[in-house]
């Protein structure tokens, strides 16, 4: 009898905490727009924080209130980009795919090796350091933050020249790579065939030559070399057009240290080697 009404009362107090629990939530429930459960449904759920917003879901919300186009998922590309245009009443624009690219070839044997780097294994921590492991101050450090930060595993570091390879099959353009690289040699490029410079150095040609074999010395033949004018030399670094750029392939031909590299269709792994 003692242990029956103890018994009683919490299944009694159980019960009627339940039920005010439940009016509470019906209460005080939130309306949820269906639009935002349409948009969310349409996005590709891999909650990578690419957009710039903590997830789909948040993602959602904001493409439904129109406070974000259609195109914010980069992972989603042309297919869910034309659905949720859809959905919205829009009319679908020519939206443009992208794909990161190491813009640097400063690997094993290529690029100049000053010290033995023994400490975080990290680029970021490295790249805070009053020196550097690498002769290049510019160039890629091969500690593999952008491969860690990948959601997609579209990225490795090459063991044959300690660079970051990109798979282009994989990629999804999120940026986060790029976002992530403390040297900025990582970039987002159009997902079309395409000529682009693999160096992102600022030093003058002499400084170069004595750091990296392959490194962009501001000679300008490319620039002379280009029968479109596609090509021309500003702030220190050498720019290509892509909208002029025919693809002849001139400018890899006659650049004398091959930083000018192809890359896109053509290849699915985007390998840069030394």
């Amino acid at each position: 009898m003692n242990i029956l009404i103890p018994t009683v009362l919490v299944g009694a107090l159980s019960l009627a905490f339940g039920l005010m629990l439940s009016w509470f939530a019906r209460k005080f429930a939130v309306p949820v727009n269906p639009l935002v459960q349409e948009v969310e449904r349409v996005l590709p759920g891999a909650n990578c924080g690419a957009c710039g917003f903590p997830g789909c879901s948040g993602l959602a919300e904001k493409i439904a209130s129109g406070e974000a186009p259609a195109n914010a998922c980069p992972v989603g590309g042309p297919k869910v980009w034309a659905e949720l245009s859809r959905l919205l009443g829009q009319e679908a624009s020519n939206w443009e795919v992208k794909r990161a690219v190491v813009l640097c070839q400063g690997g094993k044997g290529v690029a100049q090796a000053v010290a033995e780097y023994s400490g975080v294994a990290s680029c970021k921590a490295a790249h805070i350091l009053p020196g550097s492991f690498k002769g290049c101050r510019f160039g890629c450090l091969g500690l593999g933050d952008c491969v860690q930060v990948c959601p997609f595993s579209a990225m490795h570091i090459d063991p044959e020249s300690g660079l970051p390879v990109v798979n282009w099959e994989k990629c999804t353009g999120c940026g986060k790579c790029v976002a992530e690289c403390p040297r900025k040699i990582l970039a987002l490029v159009p997902r079309k065939e395409q000529v682009t410079v693999a160096c992102v150095s600022l030093d003058a040609a002499r400084e170069v030559r004595k750091v990296c074999a392959k490194g962009c010395i501001k000679c300008q033949v490319c620039v002379r070399t280009c029968p479109e004018g596609a090509i021309t030399f500003e702030s220190g670094r050498i720019v290509i057009s892509r909208e002029k750029c025919t693809l002849c392939g001139l400018c890899i031909e006659k650049c004398p240290t091959h930083c000018i590299i192809r890359v896109g269709k053509t290849a699915a792994l985007l390998e840069v080697r030394g």
